[in-house]
Order: C-alpha cells, then sequence, then structure tokens
C-alpha cells in the first residue's frame, strides 16, 4: 500500500513508521521535516499535499499540538489552538482526502490517553482527544467509497518518559511496539469507527 504518514519524525509517527514501513511504501509528511511539509491546519495546504501526492491508500496522522497550563489559565485562544491544531488539523487531512484515498483505504487519526486518565494541566488535551473521538464514530457512518475511519489513543511512549514522564505520574508507559501494532490494526484490518486504546 501508499501510505502518507503525517508527524512520522515524532515518537508516535516513529511508531507508525517502524510498524509499517516494512511492508508498505510510506510518504513521510511533517510540518518541517519529511518527504513533503504540510500545515495540517490550514485546509489549502492539505490540499497541496494530496494534490503533489496522489492516490493513495491511507492517511495515518500522528501530529497535533494542544496546549498544557492550569485550567485557570487557560483562555478561548489556548483551547482553541488545540481544537485549531489536533482536531481540525486531522479533520482537514480526512475532508481533503476522501476524493484521493482509494476505495477501500483508510484514515487513522490519533488522540490520547487524557480524556481517560487525565494529568494535571491536561484539560485542552482531553476536550481534544474527546473531540476526535466523537467525530471518528459519527464519519465512519457516512464514508465514501468504502473507506474506513480510526483514531489510536495511545498512552505515554516508553520512548518519550524522558521528557514528559513527570507530567505523568503513576501511568504506565507503552511500548513502542505496541502503538505501532494499533496502526497495523486500523491500516491492515477492517474495523471502522472506533477508538482503538494502548494502555
Amino acid at each position: 500500500m501508499k501510505i502518507i504518514i503525517v508527524g512520522a519524525a515524532g515518537d508516535i509517527g516513529k511508531a507508525a513508521c517502524d510498524a509499517l514501513g516494512t511492508r508498505h511504501d510510506l510518504i513521510r509528511v511533517g510540518r518541517t521535516s519529511g518527504d513533503i511539509h504540510v500545515d495540517m491546519s490550514d485546509r489549502s495546504s492539505v490540499d497541496a499535499m494530496y494534490t503533489r501526492v496522489g492516490s493513495v491508500d491511507a492517511v495515518v496522522s500522528t501530529a497535533g499540538e494542544v496546549a498544557f497550563r492550569p485550567l485557570g489559565e487557560h483562555t478561548d485562544e489556548t483551547l482553541t489552538y488545540g481544537l485549531r491544531q489536533k482536531v481540525m488539523g486531522q479533520i482537514n487531512l480526512v475532508l481533503g482526502g476522501l476524493q484521493t484515498i482509494a476505495e477501500g483505504g483508510s484514515f487513522t487519526l490519533t488522540s490520547g490517553v487524557l480524556d481517560r486518565d487525565p494529568i494535571r494541566m491536561g484539560g485542552g488535551a482531553a476536550t481534544a482527544n474527546g473531540a476526535l473521538a466523537g467525530f471518528v464514530t459519527g464519519a465512519a457512518i457516512e464514508m465514501p467509497h468504502g473507506q474506513r475511519i480510526n483514531v489510536v489513543s495511545p498512552g505515554l511512549l516508553d520512548v518519550s518518559v524522558p521528557r514528559y514522564g513527570e507530567w505523568f505520574p503513576g501511568h504506565t508507559p507503552v511500548s513502542s511496539e505496541r502503538v505501532g501494532r494499533a496502526y497495523v490494526k486500523s491500516v491492515e484490518g477492517a474495523m471502522t469507527g472506533q477508538v482503538i486504546i494502548v494502555d
């Protein structure tokens, strides 16, 4: 299969690439790195990416930023930032790719653990993750051409612990290999409309 991986240079993106790259042709995409650059919060940038790449069999998104701060310090702008970057960015990849993805192809988005196992300062991330789950559930019943859509929701990756572990007290890290297999399940399997949890 020919697969676009958005956010390929991040920890989750690398896990997805490692798991899928041995059997498929990967196009690694990032905002500033990779084979192609895209700003997924900008629909025109997303459309330009699809025009350049042409038809693909699957799109995997492991990208999306949110603002981490205490609840009382959030503003409309800080919460909207996560919705624009992580939620609408990934939704743009779906809406822009509906006519580019091959018949029977798939979209795999990425959320995270914080809407089911919250941490301090993670309210913005929890909001974005919950929104992505809702979008995938609603979009699955309307996907054209036999296309599928799922969202992978991983816990804190083992390789991410040195940078983020202190933010996640008591959380048990998950292996990058297990996270990578979740993307294989979504891309190569038959499920749709699912939140694939990796705890």
